[in-house]
């Protein structure tokens, strides 16, 4: 009996060695038995309720989310837009002024670095500055006015010629669609030179008007001479104070893209009216210098203006000395254009102040309808004014304010990326090398 009990005690310890064996224990290592395996949940932990907007598909949030951004900047646009509108009696001779300051603005800061006192500087430049402006605009829109009814008569009787060409061969058009055409043209110029000559001054009101804005021109165009920094501190204290370095160094930018503009436009005026009308008094038209003085006004108005007038000149040579004299006369046109277009503008203007044709004509067509010809001559450099904030405040690099001279059109481009960004040359030495520079051939290693 007690032998059989012995044995029984000897296989359970031996069954429980085995056991312990293969669930993985050792003797002296654990003496407790393994834990039961914990049994996975049934339910989720729970987290946050769901709101209505997580079943908002991604694309669709992020559609609302520029939608509504787009919606902000539109109507903040339209806001200023009508505020402009609404003060356009006290907007336009300050922007008038403001251009006057981009154009004579480095005169007065050279005199000052020729220890002139300021207040002398700002007198001498602004005396100087405006004689010859003025005796520039009152030669030009006289001489102007004196040929237009030369002129008026010549552009009628081209339309007469053109009138008879349309209706022979290989064109064949009815005579009633075109008979009108110089009768609408003689009544249309007539209107408008009675508008240029006597027409403006009409009314008392008008007159008010015009007193009073280029007298609003001369007082801000004296302080923005004088006190042109100190009036831009002031108008940065409405930036956020996180923002207004960046605000600051956008600001002079711009600016020195105006004054890039504004030097650019009166070289590209003056060479636009002599080339043109070198080429008009070679040919023999007449009419050369009032031609040539609405070349120069029409010079103002960016790719507008210089082909209403270059087409203006063509038809004068196509009535006086026929359609040989035309062909060679634009054939001028197109010459002088395009030297300005690819020569004179991308040097004096630079990428600063680029602006795609299309949105020149854009913005032309919208200066006209909110505040006629003067708005026509004050959309563009108020678009290039804008890209170049714009372009500004979203590039990856940022400047100190006493790095960006605001009369200096150069530095109106942001320093591209990089650790040898370098400052960009000044216009005599970018056309040094575009006419030194080899033209570009195909790469001999590229080529099979």
């Amino acid at each position: 009996m007690a032998a059989h009990n012995q044995h029984e005690y000897d296989g359970a310890c031996s069954a429980h060695h085995t056991v312990a064996e293969r669930s993985g224990y050792r003797r002296g290592v654990s003496d407790e038995p393994p834990p039961a395996p914990v049994p996975p949940p049934t339910t989720p932990p729970a987290g946050p309720p769901r709101t209505a907007a997580d079943r908002i598909p991604a694309s669709l949030r992020l559609a609302s989310d520029v939608s509504w951004r787009f919606l902000v900047i539109v109507a903040a646009a339209g806001l200023l837009l009508w505020l402009l509108v609404l003060l356009r009696v006290v907007a336009i001779p300050v922007a008038i002024s403001v251009l006057l300051a981009a154009l004579l603005g480095p005169a007065v800061v050279w005199l000052v670095k020729q220890r002139v006192p300021r207040i002398i500087a700002t007198v001498l430049v602004l005396i100087g500055g405006l004689a010859v402006l003025v005796g520039l605009l009152a030669f030009v829109i006289n001489t102007f006015i004196a040929g237009l009814p030369e002129l008026q008569d010549q552009l009628a009787a081209s339309f007469r010629s053109l009138q008879e060409l349309l209706q022979g061969p290989p064109f064949f058009l009815p005579a009633d669609w075109l008979q009108s055409i110089p009768d609408q043209l003689n009544q249309a110029i007539t209107e408008n030179r009675g508008a240029l000559t006597s027409g403006a001054l009409s009314t008392a009101a008008t007159v008010g008007e015009i007193a009073a804005g280029m007298a609003l021109v001369l007082f801000s165009l004296i302080f923005f001479l004088y006190d042109g920094p100190a009036i831009w501190n002031f108008l940065l204290r409405a930036a956020p104070a996180q923002r207004r370095h960046r605000v600051d160094v956008a600001g002079r930018r711009a600016f020195a893209a105006l004054v890039g503009y504004v030097r650019a436009t009166v070289l590209v005026a003056v060479v636009d009216a002599v080339g043109i009308g070198i080429g008009l008094a070679i040919v023999g038209v007449p009419l050369v210098i009032p031609l040539a003085a609405l070349v120069f006004l029409g010079a103002f108005i960016p790719t507008v203006g210089a082909v209403l007038t270059g087409a203006i000149a063509v038809l004068v040579a196509l009535v006086a000395n026929g359609p040989i004299a035309a062909i060679v006369v634009l054939a001028v046109v197109i010459g002088v254009q395009q030297l300005e277009g690819h020569v004179l503008q991308p040097l004096l203007l630079g990428r600063a102040v680029s602006l795609h044709p299309l949105a020149v004509v854009l913005a032309v067509a919208a200066g006209v309808v909110v505040a006629g010809i003067v708005g026509a001559l004050l959309a563009v450099p108020l678009l290039a004014v804008v890209n170049t904030a714009i372009r500004s405040l979203t590039s990856p690099v940022e400047q100190l304010p006493a790095e960006v001279d605001p009369l200096r059109p150069r530095h109106a481009n942001p320093v591209e990326p990089g650790p040898d960004a370098e400052e960009p040359p000044g216009w005599i030495v970018r056309l040094w090398r575009r006419f030194t520079s080899p033209p570009a051939g195909p790469d001999p290693e590229g080529s099979d």
